[in-house]
């Protein structure tokens, strides 16, 4: 791979892939466990070339697969060393048995994951269904719209998933090859600035053999449901650390995304709302000014943080909409899109429309999503751009 030279404490045009890997060198980890998949490969390049340049002090383990990519972070994750993993697709279901481990562990690792469609067919494009197929892996999940978002949401992670108050691993998901290799400026912070904002790493247990404990043992009936509520109520809890840490970065670094849970547009007035996940929200955002000049009330809410759902910023976003429209780039089959389900759930006195879209990288064209407003609140489900 090409040796690029990054400018920090200015403005790059960079793709999302270097933009994310930027953005997990400057948090200093000490430990890559990383093995390459399209269209995540750029990511674990990148971080294997600041390793091999001297530019990030940090071991990168070279794996046999994901399986083992995500095993071996457990292992340094749980000695107190801060571990990432990045991978996409195929390579997300192979860590699946492994994910609930890491949850359950209470290690919070953080992983970016290049969204692309799960075969069969055999598909390298963009959809959701890889991190949603994930969503109850007991794993954070922040979805990102921009590159800068991308490098950005990176360094929050860390702060996040390690506060003592969450101790939970983050997924980072960002859409494959409309996102991972797109360019587009990016302003990378310089390391100075990230040091002032993401402390060192202050695990609150590790494995020592000086002071010997127990990480991941047996847990039968007695214990088994107790202790999964106390990782469901981490993950509940951990919606106000997000968007602590999402005002903290604000102030430091003057960008934030919405609340750090939901972002808005044009909202408060709209009587009908386009909810959606990813990149599609910056193609949203012209339909809804197109439609507003042609004097129809039309906002959009983007879901960040998917888990934990964000219930109440999402109920209070949507109080004064009549019709919603939700579009989903995955689908529950034998049933609806997953943000549908959880949204229709959510608001059960509004009209909530469902729209499949986007699926095995289909274009998500500005048409589908103004029919979608046209049609929220006539139509239970309906796919879109087949």
């Amino acid at each position: 791979m090409a040796f690029v030279k990054f400018k920090y404490g200015k403005t790059n045009v960079i793709s999302g892939s270097d933009a994310i890997a930027i953005g997990i060198k400057l948090a200093r980890p000490e430990v890559l466990s990383v093995y390459p998949i399209t269209p995540q490969t750029i990511i674990a390049e990148r971080l294997a070339q600041f390793v091999n340049n001297g530019e990030l002090d940090a071991e990168m383990i070279r794996v046999e697969g994901e399986h083992s990519a995500i095993s071996a972070a457990i292992g340094s994750q749980a000695t107190g060393v801060r571990t990432i993993s990045a991978t996409s697709s195929q390579g997300l279901a192979l860590m699946h048995e492994v994910l609930f481990t890491v949850s359950g562990m209470r290690l919070p690792i953080i992983m970016p994951v290049a969204n692309r469609a799960l075969s069969a067919p055999i598909n390298i494009w963009n959809d959701h269904q890889d991190s949603i197929s994930q969503r109850d892996a007991g794993w954070i999940q922040l979805y990102v719209e921009s590159g800068q978002e991308a490098l950005d949401t990176a360094i929050q992670a860390f702060k996040i998933g390690e506060d003592h108050e969450v101790l939970l691993p983050v997924m980072i998901c960002l859409d494959g090859f409309q996102l991972t290799h797109v360019y587009e400026p990016v302003n990378i912070p310089s390391q100075k600035l990230v040091d002032s904002f993401l402390p060192k790493y202050n695990p609150f247990f590790k494995l020592d053999p000086k002071k010997p404990v127990t990480m991941g043992p047996v847990g039968g009936p007695d214990s088994y449901m107790e202790l999964r509520k106390d990782l469901h109520e981490a993950m509940l809890n951990s919606a106000k650390i997000i968007k602590k840490v999402n005002d903290e970065f604000a102030k430091k670094f003057g960008r934030s995304y919405g609340d750090g849970l939901i972002e808005t547009y044009k909202s408060k007035d709209a009587e009908t709302l386009v909810i959606c996940i990813g990149g599609v929200a910056s193609t949203a955002r012209e339909v809804i000014d197109d439609l507003r000049k042609k004097g129809l009330k039309a906002g959009m809410v983007r879901i960040k943080c998917y888990r934990p759902f964000p219930s109440a910023s999402l109920e209070k976003a949507c109080v004064n909409a009549k019709n919603v429209a939700v579009i989903d780039r995955n689908i529950s089959l034998g049933a609806s899109g997953a943000v549908y389900n959880e949204v229709k759930a959510l608001l059960p006195k509004k009209k909530v429309s469902g729209f499949i879209m986007g699926l095995g990288g289909r274009d998500v064209k500005k048409e589908h999503i103004a029919y979608a407003i046209k049609k929220a609140g006539k139509k239970v489900v309906e796919w879109v751009g087949i």
